[in-house]
């Protein structure tokens, strides 16, 4: 019976020693999750910086259109090889 205990105590310890120093142990793990950490903020600075320079693209693809429309409407403008053609309301 004393031998069955020491030898399960022993194989107790072999697992605690593979669970603390191992290649999987606890020391890896945390490793690991500090790189997750720097990692997933590296990708929410990614993220954000990627969603600014859309905002701005997608401001300036509009500003351009915004300010082509307006030298239309305003000043008459039109490209080369088109017609303007202008309705007036009929009036009354």
């Amino acid at each position: 019976m004393r031998l069955v205990t020491l030898v399960l105590v022993a194989l107790l310890a072999l697992v605690h020693a593979e669970l603390w120093f191992g290649s999987g142990g606890v020391s890896r793990v945390v490793d690991l999750s500090t790189k997750l950490r720097t990692q997933r903020a590296a990708n929410d600075t990614a993220r954000e910086r990627n969603a600014r320079m859309t905002a701005e693209l997608n401001d300036l693809k509009e500003g351009l259109e915004m300010v082509e429309e307006r030298a239309r409407f305003e000043l008459g403008m039109i490209k080369p090889n088109e017609i303007y053609v202008q309705l007036a309301a009929p009036q009354r």
